[in-house]
C-alpha cells in the first residue's frame, strides 16, 4: 500500500499542476492583476524546476545504485525489489519537471498579452 501511495502522489502532482488544482496562498494572489500572476508565476517555477532536477539527478542515481547492486530490496520481512518504485518516481518527476516547464512558457505568453 505505501508504494502505491507513493505512486500516487508522484503521479498525480503533474496532474494537479495541468488542471491548475495545486493550492496557491490566495491572501494576496487573488487581488492581484492577470500580468501580476504571471510575472510571480514565472519567477518561482524557475526554483520549482531546479528542485524537481536535483529531485531527478538523485532519483536517477539512486535507480543507478539499485541495479548496480543486484537489486536493491526493502528491509522489511517482505523484502520487495526497490527500482519499481524507483522508476515510477523518476517517470513522476519528469513528468512534472515537462509540465512546469509548459507552465513557464504559459508565463511567457500571458505576459507577451497572448490569450490562452
Amino acid at each position: 500500500a505505501q508504494y502505491a501511495m507513493v505512486a500516487y502522489y508522484v503521479l498525480g502532482g503533474p496532474y494537479a499542476i495541468q488542471m491548475g488544482s495545486n493550492v496557491r496562498m490566495d491572501l494576496l494572489y487573488g487581488e492581484w492583476s492577470d500580468r501580476r500572476k504571471a510575472q510571480v508565476d514565472a519567477f518561482t517555477v524557475l526554483f520549482l524546476i531546479f528542485y524537481l532536477a536535483v529531485l531527478l539527478r538523485g532519483g536517477w542515481d539512486s535507480l543507478m545504485y539499485s541495479f548496480q547492486y543486484g537489486g536493491e530490496r526493502s528491509p522489511t520481512a517482505w523484502r520487495p525489489y526497490l527500482w519499481p518504485i524507483k522508476v515510477v518516481m523518476i517517470v513522476g518527476f519528469f513528468l512534472m519537471l515537462l509540465q512546469c516547464i509548459s507552465e513557464l512558457f504559459k508565463d511567457i505568453l500571458r505576459l507577451k498579452g497572448a490569450e490562452i
